[in-house]
């Protein structure tokens, strides 16, 4: 089912407009990446989509009734307003239809037998309007939504002014995906979120059934959710099907299509134009002019061009030792805190070494320890041979704020650099041209993430440190410093939370996200897999060596690791005729709100919606004991 449609929109702020002429539709189903460089017009056109702004030219129409929701960027909440009393705003338009109920109840207590019918009538529409909404359970929506967003029940009844930036802005994510509008308008959602949080907002956006529109840099997200791509390039979108990694296979082959489309009529053009040089004064003259009006009826075809990234390229390095550093049973401790402890590995020469994990878990913290910067509480490390490590950090201080770029990235003098060869090197990064004359305070971020990472390969690092160094790259630029990296012939810790970026970078990984981090041989995928397969046994790391300890201690015990047992012992038949009764019960409940004799009876009304919530609530509880009961009791 068609849910939008995009015909001939036109949008601009100067002469140059941003895009021209798009036109798409989005169907029910539909999960869009969409894509394009940094300031090619995606934020502006989602605005428009959701009627935020108007286009110069062109229409945007919503069909069948459709609703569209935008996740906003900027959080504005009621000062006095708990964080799940807001979230539960989300559903204003179903809670003003429960007290509509409500009083139609009340309104058919009292009224004569002419206005009855009509009341009732109105009474089974509203009711059948939240029926089908499930509306009688909306406490457990927002607590299930909430969850998965990294909010704890202790936060619910905390005003939404008391949460940091980052947290209003998952309010704000929550909210969105509640209200569950047809067409979801989604600019950078996993922004503030954790790989944890990550995982399952993807899980959740792809069982939805509404259209949506993603604007990502995250390219795994994108990978896993979306169904079809649209990229915004040279003011035009061009569609492609399937994930993100078809599109980019599909979008190389149209652009190499294209080019020999390109190059075949060129070849043409130019042998006509000779013929009709050569023979323009004789006596195939009268050819020559046939060709002449072939070639004015032509129809050109333009040189396609794609959208790519900087050509960033690393210098040659000095060879360091095999063993670049070597970690033994590292700790560190804050106060009361522990970050990690028991950390031990070894960087070799040449690996690229991944740490991942959520904010505040200490990721920075090693590499400042790995630099010399930070003492750790417990262990060692020792740094290799001829090791002469460079910092990035994530909030690019590398570089002074008012100087040029050429001359904050020219290391201590050195006669064999020209200002020939600086302009050389940065533009091996992609600063070309006047921008290394401008100060650095004026580059963009990813601008100046790259003049950062030239400072270091000049300065003849061969051990790169980087942290977050996606954070201000396009799509394209993060494609090119992974190319970069892989031919890189020194060593690189990376600190990301850049899943794509790990994956296609990286070969062994530091990971914090069960009790303690941990050393993965490979790349983010290894890490997955390994992770999953822990999920499914259903263990983390410690309680698999506490049950392998308990088999090895009791001969002929089973290999397989059961769960700790949560409910009362009770057959799972039982717990199966528990879960019949109240699914009955509910039933019952929700055909009595049709029944004369509660829908006269506003108390009768409110006790009835109530005993729905309640037993609503309960049956998840009650599967989950099913489940227990099936596993443990055979």
């Amino acid at each position: 089912m068609l849910l939008m449609s995009c015909t001939d929109v036109s949008r601009g702020y100067d002469a140059t407009p941003l895009f021209e002429d798009v036109t798409f539709e989005l169907h029910v189903g539909e999960r869009v990446g969409f894509v394009g460089p940094n300031g090619a017009g995606k934020t502006t056109l989602i605005k428009i989509l959701a009627g935020q702004d108007d286009p110069d030219t062109g229409k945007v129409q919503l069909h069948a009734g459709a609703r569209v929701g935008l996740l906003s960027q900027v959080a504005a909440f009621p000062p006095d307003r708990t964080l799940f009393a807001e979230a539960k705003s989300a559903f204003d338009e179903l809670l003003a239809t429960q007290d509509e109920l409500v009083k139609v109840a009340e309104l058919m207590a009292t009224a004569g037998e002419s206005e009855q019918k009509q009341l009732a009538a109105k009474y089974e529409r509203l009711n059948e309007l939240l029926a089908a909404n499930d509306a009688y359970a909306l406490d457990h929506k927002v607590e299930d939504v909430l969850t998965g967003l990294g909010f704890k029940k202790g936060d619910y009844d905390r005003p939404v002014v008391s949460f940091s930036g980052g947290q209003q802005r998952r309010l704000l994510l929550a909210k969105l995906l509640l209200s569950a509008p047809d067409v979801m308008l989604l600019d950078e959602p996993t922004n503030h979120l954790d790989i944890t949080t990550t995982r399952w907002l993807e899980d959740y956006l792809m069982r939805q059934p509404q259209g949506m529109l993603v604007i990502s840099h995250d390219r795994y997200l994108l990978e896993k959710v979306t169904n079809k791509t649209f990229e915004l390039h040279a003011r035009r979108i061009t569609s492609y099907p399937g994930s993100f990694k078809q599109y980019v296979r599909l979008r190389d082959e149209r652009f190499e299509r294209q080019l020999k489309e390109y190059e075949s009529q060129k070849e043409y053009v130019e042998k006509q134009e000779e013929y009709i040089r050569r023979a323009n004064y004789g006596q195939l003259a009268k050819q020559a002019q046939s060709r002449v009006k072939a070639l004015d009826k032509l129809e050109r075809i333009e040189k396609p061009t794609k959208v790519s990234g900087p050509n960033i390229h690393f210098q040659d390095v000095t060879r360091s030792g095999d063993i670049v550093f070597h970690v033994e049973d590292l700790g560190k401790k804050f106060g009361d805190k522990e970050l990690f402890r028991d950390l031990s590995f070894d960087v070799k020469r040449g690996q690229r070494l991944g740490i991942l994990g959520p904010n505040g878990c200490g990721k920075t913290t090693l590499l400042k320890i790995l630099l010399g910067d930070e003492s750790p509480t417990s262990g060692q490390v020792q740094r290799g041979h001829l090791v002469f490590p460079g910092y990035l950090d994530q909030h690019l201080k590398l570089l002074p704020e008012n100087e040029p770029v050429l001359r904050a990235v020219w290391p201590e003098p050195d006669p064999t650099l020209t200002e020939q060869k600086m302009r050389d090197l940065l533009g091996s990064f992609g600063l070309q041209g006047e921008i290394v004359d401008r100060p650095v305070k004026q580059l963009s971020g990813g601008e100046r993430s790259r003049a950062a990472l030239a400072k270091l390969t000049v300065a003849g690092t061969n051990v790169l440190i980087l942290d977050e160094p996606t954070n201000h790259l396009d799509l394209w630029a993060c494609e090119s410093l992974e190319q970069a990296l892989k031919a890189y012939e020194g060593t690189c810790i990376v600190v990301s939370h850049d899943r794509y970026f790990l994956n296609a970078v990286c070969d062994v990984l530091i990971v914090y996200e069960f009790e303690r981090p941990e050393v993965v041989y490979g790349n983010f995928d290894t890490y997955e897999l390994l992770r999953a397969a822990r999920l499914e046994a259903g263990v983390s790391r410690e309680s698999k060596t506490s049950a392998k300890e308990n088999r090895e201690a009791t001969p002929g015990a089973s290999n397989k690791v059961k769960r700790k047992r949560k409910y009362p012992f009770k057959k799972a038949a039982e717990v199966e005729a528990d879960i019949a009764v109240l699914e009955a019960k509910i039933a019952e409940l929700e055909a009595a709100l049709t029944t004369p004799d509660v829908y006269r009876d506003s108390d009768k009304v409110k006790k009835t919606m109530a005993d729905i919530v309640a037993g609503k609530e309960k049956l998840p509880q009650l599967y989950e004991h099913w489940e227990e009961a099936v596993e443990l009791n055979g």
